[in-house]
């Protein structure tokens, strides 16, 4: 007879005890996290209202049934919609990640952290609104376990929220490979979302962790639509669907709701032994503000990121190539391997998603054009044969001291390196770049040029009062921080 189970309940797996105590206690950034916060901020709304003008992406966005709304609401930025905080995040972290153009973290388990903005200002400004400072709540809050705040939440409380979700996201990528096990890394998105949603709202230690061990039961989505032949759209909207189940989680959380205190380690049944092979989810460091520090800023292009510096070295190519294109007998692509199993792609390209994470594609634009944007995706401009006949040229090298120099934690480099061959013998220099401008090592060079992007972005948007408005608030560290979030999000709706 064998022995019966035990029922004997553990305590909550340490590290859902770890990422709960940091999102509920940390208050102390580094001061270079905290100003490279506030350029994340303008930096992930720029990229959500350049994705507004592309019907793909607000055709999604709105209500979940059209027509409804929701008293004082949380506000999406560049639109007049009012939304629940649930669908709030969903059109938010929609609009940031659509065009493939906000932050980057590169680890064992890459992702895009700034997707937490979608939850945390969702949350954030639909408290302000309802605070009791303001207005008071709609009836319900206190059955559902909500506590009205007294005074609404600051922009600072935004800028530390930022910096814990890139924290949780980006330590938990640094050593457990989720994509090498075809799980996709939006699953970090939900993890670090759910932990900063449910301290915004409110939510004890014990909340916290049960709301955490629910972001870990809902396991991951597969990576199918990021990698061919099925890549598509769906990698443009999955950050937006894992903020909106972190503040679904965060919410039914509040309520008082059990959790599972060992969803990673139970055996036959835990996240580990059923999505994992077995092995132990960790932490590679103590929670700070390392990620927010070291994060990558894509400012020049809207590409995957491994292909940022392969496409700079293109551009630089560009003069030289430009009146000589039928003459180009083959071209050589040197890069990592994360870029090879990535985005090395042969064959049709069917889709706007297909293309952006194509490195062949990108590299073929910044030949022929000198430039890369999101509109060199669409199908217009890639009917132009001369692309397909670029690609059919490329021989992708994997250089092994950039592999290492990827993954080593001192260099972080994404080193790329392009050089053109052509049918009368000549050749360009082979121009090689390890570190795009959006790395911490070219941060002084770069924020000027985020700043020329975003401001961009928010005039075509906004037009120039409202853009100089925002910029000089966000310019001013001090003012920010104290600015209450939903005056903040009062500047970016539509009037």
């Amino acid at each position: 007879m064998s022995a019966a189970i035990s029922n004997v309940r553990p305590p909550p797996d340490p590290l859902l005890i770890e990422i709960a105590d940091y999102a509920l206690n940390y208050t102390t950034p580094s001061a270079e996290a905290l100003d490279t916060a506030r350029w994340c901020l303008l930096d992930t709304l720029a990229c959500g209202i350049m994705a507004l003008k592309f019907p793909a992406c607000t055709r999604l966005l709105g209500p979940v049934v059209p027509g409804t709304s929701i008293v004082r609401g949380a506000r999406v930025p560049g639109t007049s919609y009012e939304l629940d905080p649930v669908q709030a995040a969903f059109n938010i972290g929609t609009m940031v990640r659509w065009l493939d153009f906000n932050d980057t973290w590169l680890a064992a388990e890459w992702g895009h952290p700034s997707d937490n903005l979608g939850a945390i200002l969702a949350v954030a400004d639909w408290l302000g609104r309802n605070s009791s400072a303001v207005l008071q709540p709609a009836p319900g809050w206190t059955e559902r376990g909500l506590k009205p705040r007294a005074t609404p939440l600051t922009m600072r409380d935004v800028l530390l929220a930022m910096i814990k979700a890139h924290e949780i996201q980006g330590i938990l990528a640094l050593e457990n490979s989720f994509n090498r096990v075809g799980l996709d890394h939006v699953l970090l998105v939900r993890v670090a979302s759910t932990a900063v949603a449910t301290a915004l709202l409110g939510g004890t230690r014990d909340q916290i962790v049960a709301a955490l061990s629910h972001a870990w039961l809902d396991g991951s989505a597969l990576r199918t639509y990021r990698h061919a032949p099925n890549t598509g759209s769906r990698k443009s909207w999955a950050a937006g669907d894992a903020t909106s189940r972190a503040v679904r989680l965060a919410l039914i959380a509040l309520t008082g709701e059990m959790g599972c205190p060992s969803v990673l380690t139970a055996k036959t049944w835990g996240f580990q032994d059923v999505s994992f092979r077995g092995k132990p989810v960790t932490l590679a460091r103590p929670p700070g503000s390392y990620v927010m520090e070291n994060i990558l800023f894509k400012i020049s292009f809207p590409a995957e990121f491994h292909a940022q510096t392969a496409v700079e070295c293109a551009i630089q190519l560009h003069p030289l190539v430009k009146n000589k294109i039928d003459a180009i007998a083959r071209i050589e692509l040197t890069t990592h391997e994360s870029a090879i199993r990535i985005i090395d792609k042969a064959g049709p390209l069917h889709n706007f998603a297909d293309r952006d994470h194509c490195l062949q594609y990108m590299t073929a634009i910044g030949l022929l054009h000198g430039a890369l944007t999101a509109g060199h995706y669409e199908d217009a401009t890639a009917a132009d044969p001369r692309i397909d006949a670029l690609r059919a040229k490329m021989t992708v090298i994997e250089d092994q001291q950039y592999s290492r120099d990827y993954l080593d934690p001192d260099q972080r480099s994404i080193a790329n390196a392009v050089q053109v061959f052509f049918t009368d013998g000549s050749r360009t220099d082979r121009i090689e770049v390890h570190f795009p401008l959006g790395h911490r090592r070219r941060r002084s060079a770069g924020i000027p040029i985020l700043e020329q992007k975003a401001r961009k972005a928010l005039d075509a948007h906004y037009g120039g009062p409202r853009t100089s408005e925002c910029m000089s608030l966000i310019a001013d560290l001090a003012k920010l921080e104290t600015t209450p979030v939903h005056e903040f999000t009062a500047m970016l709706v539509d009037r």
